[in-house]
Formats: C-alpha cells, sequence, structure tokens
C-alpha cells in the first residue's frame, strides 16, 4: 500500500474524526500559549492531564454504552456513591483499603449489573433506567450521610491510596499512568477481542448481530457493568485526589463524559468511534475551560462559550459525515 493510499484510510471515517478531536485540543493548547506564556509549560499541560483523566475514567464507560445505542446518566451518583463507600468502609485506614476498595469498585458493577438487566432484559430505555437509577443512588446517598460528607467520622482516603494517586512515578503523574492504563485496555478490549468486534456489530445494527449468534442482551449488560465500575474507578480517584468525598462530586462528569465521547468523534447513534478519541476530547473539554479562567472569563461566559466551541466541533463532525 502506497503512502498516499495509507494516508487516504487513515483520514477516513472514524480516524478522521479522532484526528479532528486532537486538532481541537492542538489548537487550544497553542492558541493558550500564545495567549498566556506559562499555559504550555509541563506543570500546566501536567495540571490539565490529571484533570482530563477524571473525565477520561467516565468517558470510557460512556462510550462503552454509547457505541452500543444507549446512555448511562446514573454516572454522577454512582461516582459519588462509590466515593462515600470508600470512605466510610475504610475509615481513613491502610488495612481496610483493598476491602474499600473492593466494595466501590463492587457498588459501580452492581449498579451496572441493574442498568444493564433493566436496559436489555426488561426494554426499559436507557434515558428512563439510568435517569431513575441516578436518583435512586442520589436518594440513598443523601439518607445515609444524613446530607452531610461525613468530614466528622473520619470519612477520608487512607494515606497509602492519596500516595498512589497524587504521587509521581519517574516524574509522572501516577493518575496519568493509570489514564494511560485504561486507555490500553479499552484500546485492546474493543480492537483486538471477539467482544470487541461483538460490540460494533450490536451497535451498527442488533438485529443482524442477534441473526449471527451474537448475545445481544449479555453484551449489553457487560458494557453497563463496564461503565459502573468505570464510574466508581473516577469516583476512588477523585476522593483519593481530594481527600474526602461531597455530595454532588460526581454531578459536572454527567455532561462532560457524554460531551467527550462526542468531541472524540463516537457515534451517539452507537457503532463508531474509538477511546483514543474520548481521550482527546476529554484533553480538549479542559483545555477549554483552563484558558476561559485564565482569561478570567465570568461563569456564565465560560459556559456559552464551551457550548459553542463543542458545537462547532460537532458542526464539523456532520459536515464531514455528509461529505461523505
Amino acid at each position: 500500500m502506497t503512502f498516499p493510499e495509507t494516508a487516504k484510510r487513515v483520514l477516513a471515517g472514524p480516524h478522521r474524526r479522532v484526528l479532528y478531536a486532537f486538532a481541537a485540543a492542538a489548537t487550544i493548547l497553542v492558541a493558550g500559549a500564545v495567549i498566556h506564556p506559562g499555559f504550555g509549560s509541563w506543570t500546566s499541560l501536567r495540571t490539565m492531564l490529571v484533570l482530563a483523566s477524571f473525565i477520561g475514567f467516565v468517558g470510557a464507560g460512556q462510550m462503552l454504552v454509547v457505541l452500543v445505542g444507549g446512555i448511562d446518566l446514573s454516572m454522577p451518583w454512582v461516582l459519588n456513591g462509590a466515593a462515600i463507600v470508600l470512605t466510610t468502609s475504610s475509615l481513613g485506614q491502610a488495612d481496610r483499603l483493598p476491602l474499600a476498595v473492593v466494595l466501590a469498585l463492587g457498588t459501580g458493577a452492581a449498579v451496572g449489573l441493574a442498568n444493564g438487566l433493566g436496559v436489555a432484559w426488561l426494554g426499559v430505555p436507557a434515558v428512563v433506567m439510568t435517569l431513575g437509577m441516578n436518583g435512586v443512588l442520589q436518594g440513598l446517598s443523601l439518607g445515609l450521610s444524613k446530607g452531610l460528607t461525613c468530614g466528622s467520622c473520619a470519612s477520608y482516603a487512607p494515606e497509602p491510596l492519596r500516595r498512589l494517586v497524587v504521587g509521581r512515578v519517574w516524574g509522572v503523574p501516577a493518575e496519568l499512568l493509570l489514564w494511560a492504563g485504561v486507555a490500553l485496555f479499552v484500546t485492546v478490549l474493543l480492537t483486538l477481542t471477539t467482544f470487541g468486534r461483538r460490540v460494533y456489530a450490536v451497535g451498527n445494527n442488533p438485529r443482524a448481530a442477534f441473526l449471527a449468534g451474537v448475545g445481544v442482551r449479555r453484551v449489553t449488560v457487560a458494557l453497563y457493568v463496564l461503565s459502573g465500575v468505570f464510574a466508581a474507578l473516577a469516583g476512588i480517584t477523585l476522593v483519593a485526589y481530594g481527600g474526602q468525598p461531597s455530595l454532588g462530586l460526581g454531578d459536572p462528569y454527567l455532561f462532560e463524559s457524554i460531551a467527550a465521547v462526542v468531541v472524540g468523534g463516537v457515534s451517539i447513534l452507537g457503532g463508531r468511534g474509538h477511546y483514543v478519541g474520548v481521550v482527546a476530547g476529554s484533553i480538549t473539554l479542559v483545555a477549554i475551560v483552563t484558558l476561559l479562567q485564565a482569561e478570567r472569563v465570568p461563569e456564565y461566559g465560560r459556559n456559552v462559550i464551551y457550548g459553542l466551541v463543542i458545537l462547532a466541533i460537532l458542526f464539523t463532525y456532520g459536515r464531514e459525515r455528509a461529505d461523505d
């Protein structure tokens, strides 16, 4: 295959969208570096990447269910609930940390299983099922915590977990290495395994996938379980990063997880997209917010510009699809 043919193949379809997502992130980073000399420093970039990693975790789960035409609106309180479970079960004690992590991840998996069973086996629309589950989790969290963060009951992350997440390995934040591991896992799962091929088959045409022998319901349930686990992972890392959970901790990540997915070039209708694009989408979102904050743009202005930039990127995708 000649170089022009290879380049044309890379620039086709979903690969082109990934490049667009990285181009958007690079454009904003370069613009920020021009406007603010310190914006492009390694310290600034490192901070933005760490913040982007939290979006990347929830974006991984959101992408998986979007690939089969679903959506997970329960993420905010799965994240929040996992953070509360971690801190209240560990009580800040290192020897209780392994069990606390298992319980937190198990909470995410259990909620994902309930979502998946409701969507795949009971036929409840994904929006209704996951939004209802989000409300249930919010009520349980508020009830069990009595509306408090439990600061008076040693509700904080154990020090070994904080060192693991906030620490550095060869000068690189451990959080970024964890994100790289998640990116590798999701990429391998979707591109190099039979399960990944089944995911794309279900996303493109569930009926045809079923007739071809794919367990559509099982695949759907598995993806919602993974979505819950990734949301719980985000809760664990966020509480380790901040030290304590707070009610509403996961609220910003619902919109950001969906935005990172669509900005990353994943088709909201399913069957098309790569996690590498979600990584670029996560970086783009954080870069936009950081640049606007550096410019001292008021919050209402940040929200307007933030939305307009996302819409502009999606408009580009729409034109690209029309041209195809």
